[in-house]
């Protein structure tokens, strides 16, 4: 073969390489925590449908879920996530610590510090509430059974020893007090799963515990699942949610996926976004979507991470790296 006809061979394979991926349109994945899956599955095909209609081209949209920790350490560690879609800012911030993935002002690109939806963190008991279970401080009292996701591995679980020990604070409890009401209370946790959604079938499958601690949006996803056997409580003082996201700057432009994936978390904002997010229990930033759905969101008395613990990288460095607050409750909890 002469020097021409190869080179027309390579160019032939080269595009016979390419034309399957290109027919196969743009693919992104959005790495996410472990109890937002339902709500993706359904945001994704929204916006699919979308993007068709306005730019003709075809997403392939997939997820990835588990403990929020585990999965911001997974894209740390080269799980190619387009985007990173979580419950805390400090479960995004790692990629810039370890990696610069992400700039360091990452928050700073979309509104509510790119935080287009919150939840609150509540408490699901069996169906007449036997134990009498109203506020945090029942989750503490002797005979209780509570479960709650690991907050080394889980979101969920860091944001309910954060309310819990913020409404102790709250409500004009010193921090050596809210510190012993939270020792109470994981002296009382029984198993510590991995997520929320481990934490939810240990409750609702396995029957274990009298209460569960979790985010608002998850209860009537277990109401449907596993049937009306259960009771949505909001306590006196509760923790505000925020579910920030950004995109993984380092693997779109690899990709050639930005405009793609800045798309997808901008429209999480739009009234249909909100609307999708919003028939999955989680708190829309609109004031229109959320006036329409005010039923399904009692108010309540809420305060954020920020105002009582300094936030997400002081709240981390103090109460959940390692030999922090977190490690001394649990240590505490087990010699009770």
């Amino acid at each position: 073969m002469n020097h021409s006809a190869s080179r027309r061979a390579l160019l032939a394979f080269a595009l016979l390489a390419v034309l399957p991926a290109f027919a196969a349109g743009t693919t992104l994945l959005n790495v996410s925590y472990d109890v937002s899956r339902e709500f993706y599955k359904d945001f994704n095909a929204v916006f699919a449908a979308h993007w068709k209609k306005a730019t003709g081209e075809d997403l392939t949209l997939n997820q990835s879920h588990g403990g929020s920790s585990r999965q911001a350490r997974s894209v740390a560690d080269g799980l190619e996530a387009d985007v990173i879609t979580m419950n805390q800012a400090n479960d995004i911030d790692i990629l810039f610590e370890r990696g610069k993935l992400i700039p360091q002002d990452w928050a700073k690109r979309l509104p509510f510090n790119s935080a287009p939806t919150t939840s609150v963190s509540v408490i699901l008991v069996r169906k007449g509430n036997p134990k009498g279970i109203r506020d945090w401080s029942d989750l503490g009292r002797a005979g209780i059974s509570v479960i709650i996701p690991n907050p080394k591995t889980s979101g969920n679980g860091r944001y309910t020893h954060l309310a819990a020990w913020g409404a102790g604070i709250k409500a004009g409890l010193s921090p050596d007090a809210a510190r012993a009401l939270v020792t109470r209370i994981f002296a009382n946790v029984p198993v510590l799963d991995g997520g929320g959604r481990g934490a939810t079938t240990t409750f609702a499958q396995r029957n274990l515990g009298d209460a569960l601690v979790t985010f608002e949006s998850e209860a009537p996803l277990i109401e449907k699942e596993f049937g009306g056997g259960f009771e949505v409580i909001y306590p006196s003082r509760t923790i505000l949610v925020e579910n920030p996201v950004s995109v993984v700057d380092k693997v779109v432009d690899r990709k050639g996926t930005r405009k793609q994936a800045e798309a997808y978390l901008q429209f999480l904002y739009t009234d249909a976004g909100q609307e999708v997010a919003a028939r999955h229990h989680i708190r829309p930033r609109s004031e229109k979507v959320l006036t329409k759905y005010a039923k399904d969101f009692p108010k309540v008395s809420t305060f954020t991470v920020d105002e009582v613990f300094g936030g997400w990288t002081q709240a981390q460095k103090e109460h959940f790296n390692d030999g922090g607050l977190y490690d001394q409750v649990i240590a505490a909890a087990k010699s009770r």
